[in-house]
């Protein structure tokens, strides 16, 4: 009886690293921020909408929409982020990365890594600045509204900016890992 050969084992390269799983755990974590995020936008339009219909046949508004929108543009910004930079969507100005990726992509490299490293101190210093006022809007159940009409927690929407941008933090050190890896080529990513 003839055995087949068993397929060689996958060599150290052909397997991945650990940081296979993590890139792949933390993109989970971000795409259902994303999804959350673009959950609550289509909320916020049924509210919007059904504020304006409300307004128009009964005369009769719902209470708290203004209040409701300025909360969740802020939720939604630091819910969808994270997703922008993972896929290449995040704002910036890259003429000069594209050319630089052409010319010297060892330079390029650097310049990136730097920038990312910049992004981690400065969001670094908003978390530490925004966990207080989290854990005090928290602990005094601080909101927005008037008694007895509508009042909304601000807390919340503090826990997702803090989170959001702590999962942008980890997306930026997935970046220069990336980029230190050799697994990003280009100004693409």
């Amino acid at each position: 009886m003839v055995h087949p050969e068993a397929p060689p084992a996958p060599s150290p390269a052909e397997q991945g690293s650990g940081w296979d799983a993590v890139f792949a755990w933390l993109d989970r974590i971000t795409q259902i921020f994303n999804v959350a995020g673009t959950a609550l936008i289509v909320a916020l339009m049924v509210l919007i909408g059904a504020d304006v219909f409300g307004r128009q046949a009964f005369n009769a508004p719902i209470s708290g929409v203004p209040e409701m929108v300025s909360l969740s543009i802020v939720a939604i910004v630091f819910l969808q982020v994270p997703q922008a930079l993972r896929s290449g969507r995040f704002t910036r100005s890259d003429a000069l990365l594209k050319l630089a990726w052409r010319k010297t992509p060892r330079f390029a490299k650097t310049l990136e890594i730097v920038f990312d490293a910049v992004a981690v101190g400065i969001l670094g210093a908003l978390v530490y600045a925004a966990w207080p006022l989290f854990v005090k809007d928290w602990q005094r159940n601080t909101f927005v509204g008037a008694m007895g009409d509508f009042t909304a927690p601000v807390w919340p929407v503090k826990l997702i900016l803090v989170v959001g941008t702590v999962l942008l933090i980890a997306q930026f050190l997935a970046r220069i890992v990336k980029l230190t890896t050799g697994r990003v080529n280009g100004a693409s990513e």
